[in-house]
This record gives C-alpha cells, sequence and structure tokens, in this order.
C-alpha cells in the first residue's frame, strides 16, 4: 500500500526533490573513448530517469585542456591518478566527499587512502590496469616482459610497432628501461630516454589508441599497450600476449570526479554512488576489461577476466611497478619538451 504523506513532508520533498527514487534531468560525462559500458548507462538512465551523454577524448592532455577553457557543458570526468592532483589543485572539480556516499562502504581500502586523494574526498575509483606491451606470439617468439619490445624492436616487429600515446606511461617505460626511477629529473637518464625514443620512433608504425581488432588481425605486431586493451585483443586472437617489463613498468587508476561548473550536479554525486554499487562496477570491468576497486564486484563479472593475466598480474612481475604520480613542475616541463619532439 502506498503511503499517504502528510502537508509539511510533501512540502520538503517538493523542495529537495527527495520524493522520487527517480532523479530525472539530464548528465553529460567526458571519458576516453570505448571506456564506457553501454549497459551500464542504460541502467542508469532506467533507473532515475536520467539522459546520459557520453563524449570521448583521446588524451588525458585533451581533456584537461578543454576543461580549462571552460563551456564545456560535461558533468563528470574521468581523470588519470596521474593528474588528479591537477585538477584537484587548479579548482576544476568539486569536493564531493565520496566517503560520505552510501555505497563507499564496497570500496576496497587499499584504494582509499591513495596519495592523490587521500581518503577519497574528491574521486571513486573507475578502472585501474597497468601499461606494459602486447604481442601476436605467432610474429614473435622471444620474451614478452621487456620494454624493449617497443624501444629496440626485434626485425620481426619492425614497422608493426604501435604506442599508445599517452605522454606519463610511455615515459615512465622509457625512463625505467634506462634505469631510472619514476619521476626521475636525471639529465644523464633522460638525454638517454629521448635518444631512445626518438631512435624507436621510425621503427614504429603508429601512435593510436583503440588498436584492439588491429593487434587482434596482426595488422600490428606489439608494443606499448594498456593491460585491459591487450585483454580485449586476447579474446579475438589467442596468440596475443601481454608482457610486464622486467626493467619497470606503471600501475594507474583512472578516477571519476565531478566538475566544479556541472550543471548536474546531484546526477553526477548520483553516478559516482552508483558506480560503488558490485554489480555496476562489474558491468563495466565486463565491457572495459579492466579491474576496478570495489569489494564483492567478482561475482558478477564473466569467468574469463577471474585468472586473466593482464587483469591479476603475476604477483612476482608486480613488484615492477609503481603508481603512476604527478611529478615536479620542472620536471614534468622536461618530459613535455622530449615528448613534444617525439610527436612531431
Amino acid at each position: 500500500m502506498k503511503p499517504i504523506l502528510g502537508l509539511a513532508t510533501i512540502t520538503m520533498c517538493l523542495l529537495t526533490g527527495t520524493a522520487s527514487a527517480h532523479a530525472e534531468g539530464e548528465l553529460n560525462i567526458y571519458n576516453w573513448g570505448n571506456y564506457t559500458s553501454p549497459d551500464l548507462v542504460k541502467k542508469f538512465e532506467e533507473t532515475y530517469s536520467v539522459k546520459v551523454t557520453v563524449t570521448d577524448y583521446d588524451s588525458s592532455d585533451t581533456a584537461l585542456a578543454k576543461v580549462r577553457q571552460g563551456g564545456h557543458g560535461f558533468d563528470l570526468v574521468m581523470v588519470s591518478s596521474s593528474s588528479v592532483s591537477v585538477w584537484i589543485k587548479e579548482g576544476l572539480v568539486l569536493e564531493t566527499r565520496p566517503d560520505q556516499m552510501e555505497n563507499f562502504k564496497n570500496m576496497d581500502p587499499k584504494w582509499v587512502d591513495v596519495p592523490f586523494d587521500s581518503g577519497r574526498h574528491y574521486s571513486i575509483p573507475w578502472q585501474w590496469g597497468t601499461t606494459g606491451v602486447s604481442v601476436n606470439t605467432s610474429l614473435y617468439s622471444g620474451d614478452p616482459n621487456t620494454s624493449a619490445i617497443f624501444l629496440n624492436p626485434p626485425a620481426e616487429l619492425v614497422g608493426k610497432i604501435n604506442v599508445v600515446p599517452e605522454m606519463n606511461d610511455v615515459m615512465y617505460l622509457a625512463i625505467a628501461y634506462e634505469g631510472g626511477a619514476p619521476c626521475s629529473g636525471d639529465r644523464e637518464i633522460l638525454k638517454k630516454v629521448r635518444d631512445a625514443l626518438t631512435a624507436a620512433k621510425p621503427k614504429w608504425l603508429s601512435m593510436d589508441y583503440g588498436t584492439n581488432d588491429r593487434l587482434a588481425k596482426g595488422d600490428i605486431a606489439g608494443g606499448a599497450n594498456f593491460s585491459g586493451s591487450s585483454f580485449r585483443s586476447r579474446l579475438m586472437n589467442d596468440k596475443i600476449t601481454y608482457g610486464y617489463p622486467r626493467e619497470g613498468f606503471p600501475i594507474w587508476m583512472d578516477n571519476v570526479m565531478v566538475l566544479k561548473d556541472a550543471r548536474n550536479v546531484e546526477n553526477a554525486k548520483l553516478f559516482q554512488n552508483f558506480m560503488m554499487d558490485p554489480e555496476n562496477a562489474a558491468i563495466n570491468s565486463s565491457f572495459t576489461r579492466y579491474a576496478n576497486a570495489i569489494k564483492g564486484s567478482e561475482k558478477f563479472m564473466p569467468e574469463d577476466m577471474r585468472a586473466a593475466p593482464e587483469v591479476n598480474p603475476p604477483a612476482e612481475l608486480l613488484q615492477k611497478g609503481k603508481f603512476l604520480m604527478t611529478c615536479p613542475a620542472e620536471v614534468q616541463e622536461i618530459y613535455t619538451r622530449i615528448w613534444t619532439e617525439l610527436m612531431k
């Protein structure tokens, strides 16, 4: 039987908009391409009567530049761990206090006190993974666990290499390959990195995202790649192997934050809470093929993800990984100069 509300309750509900479970209105999401589950969007829309629009970007730098300009119309943005502190420092995002939301209890404790947003006052996890190398073993039978795959490729891979054009990830892989530490400002190391990247680029076919099909079909034989992307290629071609470079590799996490100039703030907060539900987190992971940080989501995910080496790195190899963080401004400036030169 539907309860009858008193006049005071009705008035309060009208003022706060809490009378219905349906939020209604719109939500505009700014995210990487091919990184938002259509089923997840549909479920959110149907649950809350909110029309969701997803706009793609092609790099972290593109997203940051677009939001800095203003007038973008976005409510939510997915930001990599390496640049979350920049967004917070520049006042581009709201302190929405996810740690006080209903579903926060589902977050894996190890992802709460993260260095880029300790206690989770601004962000909730979207997906996490690693950046390593992918190889088509029908074309290359050597050790895949090395960044030499794209920095000093063997003859059979030359001209068939793709490198994801993500500066922080690729710079870290190259720095580790040359014996440097994360955010290294060592000029001798960075000169080696610049020279190695410059010498390697002519041996590459492309620098592109969204190459799952091309890798699976053999148009690309290997290169620097994200773990989940490599996994999706392997599902189409079992000859694809993902390698964790023994020299070192980045661990990253993308995070959901509400923009300071969002037009639909309450719907954006609702989405943050929605994504901390285990079943919803699993819907997205099942699509992207990356891990999430929500406890209990595993039971809702496909069987092939539970033992996938791309999603569950071997412990001995994971020890070589380091969390991607924002480097000091003077170091980041050097990286940007090297990267700009490489992209010419």
